[in-house]
């Protein structure tokens, strides 16, 4: 695997932001940033009240990509694009909503929300992450020779 347009400032930016937005919605709010939980929030809300700050979060992470294209820090690298068909790309996201709800949180919420407050539980669910992204990986490109 040869890493392409590794870009290391923007890459720190990028995550210095998720974390300075992680600790200020935990700050100002008392919740978690679990990507997955915000938006069943407004699916599902708790309170008519609950809804706002979903959806306001829900749309600076859909402004964030624009904002970053628009700073020019994006300059030189190539769009985003599937490559592999629509059904896949459908079959995976269902998997990825199934496995949130089994697992009772997200890469977000688990990952970076909940390692950094040293939470075992959310230890285990990145590990079980991790590992079945690599037991896919070898599977799909390995063994079933999708790219």
């Amino acid at each position: 695997m040869t890493i392409v347009n590794f870009t290391p400032l923007p890459a720190l930016l990028g995550g210095v932001l998720i974390g300075l937005s992680a600790a200020f919605l935990l700050y100002a709010k008392g919740r978690i940033a679990g990507i997955s939980g915000i938006a069943g929030g407004v699916v599902y809300p708790e309170s008519k009240d609950d809804i706002s700050w979903r959806l306001v979060f829900i749309a600076g992470l859909v402004l964030g990509g624009f904002i970053y294209q628009a700073s020019g820090l994006g300059v030189g690298v190539d769009h985003i694009q599937a490559m592999v068909s629509t059904p896949l790309l459908v079959m995976g996201g269902l998997l990825v909503g199934i496995g949130t709800q089994i697992g009772t949180g997200c890469t977000s919420g688990h990952g970076i929300c909940g390692l950094a407050r040293r939470s075992p539980r959310s230890l285990v669910a990145t590990l079980c992450f991790m590992a079945s992204a690599i037991v896919t990986v070898y599977l799909t490109r390995h063994l079933m020779g999708v790219v």
